[in-house]
């Protein structure tokens, strides 16, 4: 599969332990009406009992100037959010990172085991959208183990 580019995202929630977050690149849109995403995250993650007991989460979209934070949110779950400088809390208790072009905030709505993942099933319940904003930075992609920007074709 590493030859199937992919936009890079990071998930984010707020466990009872602090904030929780991952960088996952198996996001999809599924539905318009009722507005459902998807993303899986694997059984072994350090993240998986948080997210079970989650009731929401924020997906960010990362632009090709967050490289930093895919790596960093790829790393030991006890880096992640050590600097506070990268992000703050939602009204609704989410961390959310800075700088972010796209951002949704999504509800779980199912959790379905399979494989050696879980698949995350979301209800999106607010947009935050800067992409129209100049200059407005490219989405960050993951293909064949190392990040790209995508390039028009001419």
């Amino acid at each position: 599969m590493r030859h199937y580019p992919a936009g890079v995202t990071v998930v984010t929630l707020m466990s009872d332990n602090g904030p929780v977050g991952f960088t996952a690149t198996s996001f999809a849109s599924v539905s318009l009406d009722p507005p459902l995403i998807t993303f899986n995250i694997a059984e072994t993650s350090s993240s998986i009992d948080a997210l079970l007991h989650a009731e929401s989460v924020v997906v960010h979209f990362l632009g090709e100037h967050q490289r930093h934070i895919a790596q960093r949110f790829s790393r030991a779950a006890a880096q992640r959010f050590t600097d506070r400088s990268l992000w703050t809390t939602l009204d609704t208790g989410e961390p959310v990172l800075h700088g972010t072009p796209i951002w949704v905030r999504a509800a779980i709505h199912r959790l379905i085991p399979i494989g050696d993942h879980t698949l995350v099933v979301g209800l999106v319940t607010r947009v935050h959208d800067d992409a129209e904003e100049e200059p407005s930075a490219a989405p960050l992609l993951y293909y064949n183990g190392t990040y790209h920007r995508p390039e028009p074709l001419r």
